[in-house]
């Protein structure tokens, strides 16, 4: 059965929809669209759709990634326009491709994820730049998460100040086991999640890297 990427974008409409709740928002504009989703086998089957990342509550994406399997061969431009005019608001169609067959799952190739944080209310230029260098420094970074103990450090692949001190990039790792959280960044560097605004801008894949537009 064929298999189809999409590329889209999570925009404001919304920023608060769950992983979980995205998925049952894909399923819905496929089925709106009248595209013919294949479904799993089994005792209880389940439409063929995989997100290529758990995105965290409240934060926006672009080029993010779904695969998505029919149960007929529909080309690309077709599923395009159909998923465009079904998608509710928030979710933005950017473009259809064929993976090849043989690649893993889509989940399993995420090796890293980008994000650009456009910061309310921040601190001066020259206090943010010492937060950054002093976290970057850090040799361990100890953290909890769900009661567990874990390192930060390992998992920033890369921090830095843009715009003048309004605005972060930061690259994180996303591999299973081993994937980082921009709030938990943004905790570490001492400033308030609740005070900024996330997006996702790339996912680089172990085949293959999709580049911010």
């Amino acid at each position: 059965m064929p298999r189809y990427r999409i590329t889209f974008a999570k925009n404001e409409a919304m920023r608060f929809t769950g992983n979980l709740d995205l998925h049952r928002a894909w399923e819905r504009t496929f089925r709106r669209a009248g595209l013919p989703l294949a479904y799993s086998e089994g005792f209880s089957p389940h439409p063929r759709l995989a997100l290529a990342a758990a995105l965290p509550l409240g934060c926006l994406s672009e080029n993010d990634l779904l695969d998505a399997w029919l149960a007929a061969d529909v080309p690309d431009e077709a599923v395009m326009s159909d998923l465009g005019h079904a998608a509710p608001p928030g979710l933005a169609v950017l473009s259809v491709t064929r993976p090849d067959t043989r690649e893993p799952s889509l989940p399993a190739q995420v090796v890293s994820a980008e994000y650009s944080v456009r910061l309310d209310d921040p601190p001066s230029l020259s206090d943010l730049e010492t937060r950054a260098a002093s976290l970057l420094s850090a040799a361990h970074l100890p953290r909890q998460r769900r009661g567990k103990d874990y390192d930060l450090r390992p998992l920033i692949e890369g921090l830095e100040i843009r715009d003048a001190g309004q605005g972060l990039w930061i690259r994180l790792a996303a591999r299973e086991g081993a994937t980082g959280r921009p709030e938990e960044v943004l905790a570490a560097l001492d400033l308030d999640p609740a005070r900024a605004l996330c997006r996702r801008t790339r996912l680089s894949l172990s085949a293959l890297v999709i580049a911010q537009a």
